[in-house]
């Protein structure tokens, strides 16, 4: 699928013995990445385990506490700025929730006038007002075509409002938003999280298409798909020694994960 990804240089990710603690203990510790750049990353594990935490610190909006870990050429914890910069979130409930009164129309709309106001260049907003207008209708496009978001199968077209989407088209829709800002890096949290098997099917596809073009993403699952990087947080069974946190590590992670959030919106 083509769209604003395609020549998207990814950033890789790296981490080793990344942690990140709270006043009521770990949020995840001792984890360990090695991704090329255009991969899939899966952050796997139960609810309450670390996942949207671990999205948030690998993606520069929230600061690890120990370890350290590399995305592109930037080194976390200390620039996370820069990591944000490079960065886009898709769906992260408590971040980037969407107001469900506005029209997916007025979502795009807002979202391609913030990215050219404070993402882009002094030069460009000097640019005629008629090749502006033809950009950001350019970037909105290509961003719905990359998310696979048709606008004229909903129900009211454009004037959809997002409290009549359906799942994945939120998903979807939450996804191209991040895309107008053309990240090298997407984190997208909850990916298969109320979705039916042939819809987990349809957003993992969209994901994979996402990397295919160069993007780097990292996605919170219950169940990671075929192929891609897995980095599992949480106690479970089969998981090795650095690759998670362990229980007796972790205390009361529901109230750590939403002190997490209140961090990422300030950021």
């Amino acid at each position: 699928m083509n769209g604003p990804t395609e020549g998207v240089r990814g950033a890789a990710v790296t981490a080793e013995d990344f942690g990140l603690k709270g006043p009521r203990g770990w949020a995840f510790r001792g984890i360990k990445i090695q991704a090329e750049p255009g991969s899939l990353i899966a952050l796997e594990g139960p609810s309450g385990s670390g996942r949207t935490c671990l999205l948030l610190a690998l993606t520069g909006r929230m600061r690890a506490t120990e370890g350290h870990a590399c995305v592109g050429r930037f080194r976390l914890p200390k620039q996370l700025a820069a990591v944000r910069r490079i960065s886009g979130l898709g769906p992260v409930p408590g971040v980037t929730d969407l107001d469900p009164a506005l029209t997916v129309a007025e979502h795009l709309r807002e979202r391609a006038l913030l990215e050219r106001r404070f993402g882009g260049s002094l030069r460009g907003l000097l640019r005629p007002r008629s090749e502006r207008v033809n950009e950001t209708r350019l970037r909105i496009d290509t961003a719905l075509a990359a998310a696979g978001l048709d606008m004229e199968s909903l129900p009211k077209g454009r004037r959809t409002a997002v409290r009549d989407l359906e799942r994945l088209e939120v998903l979807r829709l939450s996804v191209a938003l991040a895309l107008i800002g053309r990240p090298r890096v997407l984190g997208v949290d909850d990916t298969d999280l109320k979705l039916s098997d042939a819809e987990r099917t349809e957003a993992w596809g969209m994901l994979k298409s996402l990397t295919d073009g160069g993007t780097t993403v990292v996605a919170v699952c219950s169940e990671a798909p075929e192929g891609a990087v897995v980095v599992r947080t949480g106690s479970r069974p089969d998981a090795r020694p650095g690759t998670g946190t362990h229980d007796d590590e972790r205390t009361d992670d529901d109230k750590e994960t939403a002190d997490a959030l209140a961090e990422a919106r300030r950021a």
